[in-house]
């Protein structure tokens, strides 16, 4: 089973004011384009996310950590089925069972209402699903500015995104419609698949007007839990032929000494996450009095302390290790030990940062007793 979703990004927002679109605007320290891609990166089980984008909007925005970007149409409709018709063409290793339709301006969705929405469209004998919020206030009607009338809000809801649907189904319907359609539920009802209606949040509101931003930011500081972990680790120089730093085997005149691999950069990172989770270190988890983890490759524990993250729904934001040594030199390694990180930790290798330095030949590591590693973890609650 493969899942998608589609982001909608296409449209110009002139009624939220400011001089860009919307979707470009800065929102609590981000373009709200960010923040809405960040919340579906976060969703386990959502394999593939596009973003369908205004033309004029192409080359302002990189794609990165797996995001396809695709053109959009003259209206939302058209561009979802822009959308679509991208993922039919790139089907990727299997055929997308279902979608996921979002607007971008909807900057505020949580990843865990994102998870809840998949998991209810995956329910048995089910096509589509849409939330929304039931309809609380009075509602009138109006006429030159004085109440005409009132409106029974019975049976009435407010629709939100993400809507999610059979891939096949919203397709098909897509392919038939005159594309002047409000909404994904709106085309999916005019081809006769029945939607039915789930939990939508009230923090999930979409930006539409200059006073919009204001809400939104609350929304999103509030659900801000950035945490920072640094750690720290040495590990002194014996006998061998090489050393093994971030993952990268180096040849030298000396290998490190240690319980394990005595990997030092991989330590200190892999206590940074403990420590931003205050978790407590490597050795709570992995105990060298173990005989079990003698000679471990450190990837087992690097890879422990990002699963730990993700268990306790954090994503790791950004790495950064510094190496203090004066042989070997680092600098030839470091995109390679980037690549290894990047491999165990599933980060962008442009979210990893390693580099080095040396003591100016003093203390342990300028005697070239052995070698120190510095290293900081971000942790962003998802």
């Amino acid at each position: 089973m493969t899942n998608a979703a589609i982001i909608v990004a296409a449209g110009r927002g002139t009624r939220a004011g400011g001089d860009q679109p919307k979707q470009w605007q800065i929102l609590a320290g981000r373009p709200v384009m960010d923040w809405t891609v960040a919340a579906f990166q976060a969703v386990p089980g959502l394999d593939r996310v596009v973003v369908v984008l205004h033309p004029d909007d192409m080359s302002r925005y990189t794609p990165a950590n797996g995001i396809e970007v695709t053109k959009g149409g003259a209206t939302r409709a058209q561009s979802v089925r822009n959308g679509l018709e991208y993922l039919a063409a790139t089907p990727g290793d299997a055929a997308i069972s279902y979608v996921l339709i979002h607007d971008v301006a909807r900057c505020c969705i949580k990843p865990q209402h994102i998870s809840y929405i998949l998991s209810e469209i995956q329910a048995v004998d089910t096509r589509a699903v849409a939330p929304a919020l039931p309809v609380t206030d009075a509602l009138w009607r109006g006429d030159a500015g004085q109440v005409s009338g009132t409106q029974d809000r019975t049976g009435l809801f407010r629709a939100q995104t993400p809507q999610a649907f059979a891939f096949d189904d919203i397709l098909s319907a897509h392919r038939q419609s005159d594309g002047t359609a409000a909404d994904d539920v709106e085309v999916a009802r005019a081809s006769n698949i029945p939607v039915r209606i789930i939990d939508g949040d009230e923090d999930n509101l979409k930006i539409t007007h200059s006073g919009d931003f204001s809400r939104a930011t609350r929304i999103l500081e509030h659900q801000m839990d950035i945490r920072v972990g640094n750690g720290y680790d040495v590990h002194r120089f014996g006998a061998g032929d090489h050393v093994v730093l971030c993952g990268v085997k180096i040849p030298h005149t000396r290998g490190l000494q240690g319980h394990s691999d005595a990997d030092v950069g991989m330590h200190a990172l892999t206590d940074a996450i403990y420590g931003a989770l205050a978790a407590g270190d490597i050795g709570r988890h992995f105990p060298p009095s173990d005989p079990q983890w003698k000679g471990a490759e450190s990837h087992i524990f690097l890879r422990h302390a990002v699963e730990l993250a993700l268990d306790k729904d954090f994503a790791i934001s950004h790495l950064d290790v510094t190496l203090v040594c004066e042989l070997p030199k680092i600098g030839p390694h470091a995109a390679a030990m980037q690549q290894a990180l990047s491999a165990i930790t599933g980060l962008p290798v442009d979210r990893i940062s390693v580099k080095a330095t040396t003591s100016e030949r003093l203390g342990f590591t300028g005697r070239e007793e052995g070698i120190a590693a510095q290293a900081t973890a971000t942790l962003v609650k998802t």
